[in-house]
């Protein structure tokens, strides 16, 4: 599915779960949706925010975007 030229994604916000539990949660949506989806992740926890994509790539994932503003992170990541 394409929405105004990016796929439509499956949003999941994380603030206020930290780090291990952050990339747990994910790593379990990620593991349900199909291939070539890609999930949006809206978190607050720094540690988080740099370990996930290290993990998501470890995991074979691709992390199509990672940026912060006003200490939210927003990620995106491809199963």
């Amino acid at each position: 599915m394409e929405a105004r030229g990016k796929a439509v994604a499956v949003r999941l916000d994380l603030r206020g779960v930290k780090c291990p539990l952050n990339w747990a949660r994910a790593k379990v949506r990620l593991e349900q949706m199909a291939r070539g989806e890609v999930l949006e992740l809206t978190l607050d926890d720094p540690r988080g925010a740099r370990d996930i994509p290290r993990a998501a790539e470890a995991e074979g994932y691709a992390v199509l975007e990672s940026t912060a503003r006003d200490g939210i992170f927003h990620l995106r990541i491809e199963r």
